[in-house]
């Protein structure tokens, strides 16, 4: 395919983002951040701190109420109200999507085709449109997150080895974009897709050439990269270099994350405690944090096209009524205190 690529235009002011989808979950159970033994509010610390771009997840109906959409927008306000930009990240499930899940929400459970497309439309266009309506609208809308294996499974599955589910994925994509248009009305916005496979370059050619054969609109390109998954730092700066310069959109890591610590402060099991799963050069520790994540940047300035990244839960450390698997990966310590990093 090689006619998809074309001059790039001049990419946008660098993306400095943080997912905090769990500020209002960790708040709610009385969860308290600090820096230099002040509490702080975590949202107007992201900023001080040089985060220009908050990424909130949006679920349908979460049995708990957090990230729905009144979650989304009431979370929206405060990330507008301290001067940053806004990224939503809809999962078009009431839970989790990943390669590994891609669960319908429940109400639309015995749509038929026709009619889950039109739900796609409609939850997205009526959801930017209420954040447009506060004064909030967000720069980047994500359809689907980490779509590998496609969305809104079983009519949207697809795989390395079966294109039969691409005229499907196209028309969900296609709606969730056409919603998100809609709602923006006057104000512009990116459409976003985003898969896991920031190191893997076969498989991010094979998605995304076929998002190109199929006739998905996107504006930008995500990719996640957490190395213990995804890869040698190698193979991720090859990767974003190659895709970059194949498609000509942005691209952005749009989650990624490293360990301060192997430790752990609860009982619940962390996705990393290996020295295994470390990369080499970069330890477990605050400035190892620190320097995976200037490595990062630096790619992504190095790269044309690179438009930023996002750190996935920097806030979602180990707080009583919480447990968390990924405290050694959050930017604050067991106690609630502002790494260095």
């Amino acid at each position: 395919m090689a006619g998809i690529s074309c001059s790039l235009a001049p990419a946008a002011a660098e993306i400095r983002a943080v997912d905090a989808s769990f500020v209002p979950q960790i708040e709610a159970v009385g969860g308290v951040f600090r820096s230099g033994g002040i509490a702080v509010d975590p949202i107007a610390f992201f900023a001080s701190q040089g985060v220009n771009t908050v990424r909130l997840r949006v679920w349908n109906a979460p049995p708990a109420g957090f990230c729905d959409a009144d979650d989304t927008l009431a979370m929206a306000r405060r990330v507008h109200a301290a001067g940053m930009k806004l990224i939503v990240d809809f999962h078009y499930s009431d839970s989790w999507a990943d390669p590994g899940q891609q669960t319908k929400p429940a109400a639309w459970a015995n749509l038929s085709f026709p009619q889950l497309t039109i739900a796609v439309q409609s939850f997205t266009r009526s959801t930017v449109a209420a954040l447009v309506a506060q004064g909030t609208p967000p720069d980047i809308v994500q359809i689907g997150n980490e779509i590998t294996a496609g969305m809104l499974w079983n009519e949207g599955r697809v795989s390395a080895w079966n294109n039969g589910n691409w005229p499907n994925l196209e028309t969900l994509l296609n709606a969730g974009a056409g919603g998100a248009r809609l709602g923006a009305g006057v104000h512009p916005v990116r459409i976003m897709l985003h898969i896991d496979r920031g190191g893997d370059n076969p498989t991010t050619r094979q998605f995304f050439d076929r998002a190109v054969a199929f006739g998905v609109s996107f504006d930008m390109i995500g990719l996640s990269y957490y190395p213990w998954w995804h890869g040698s730092f190698a193979s991720f700066e090859a990767n974003i270099a190659v895709t970059a310069a194949r498609y000509a959109k942005p691209v952005f890591v749009a989650e990624t994350a490293y360990p301060w610590t192997l430790a752990w402060a609860d009982n619940q099991q962390n996705f990393v405690g290996l020295p295994s799963q470390l990369l080499p050069g970069y330890p477990a520790t605050p400035s190892g944090q620190a320097g995976f994540l200037e490595a990062i940047g630096g790619v992504m300035r190095s790269t044309p096209g690179g438009a930023g990244w996002c750190y996935w839960a920097p806030e979602y450390g180990a707080f009583p009524g919480l447990p968390s698997p990924w405290e050694n990966l959050a930017m604050f310590d067991f106690l609630g205190a502002a790494l260095s990093s």
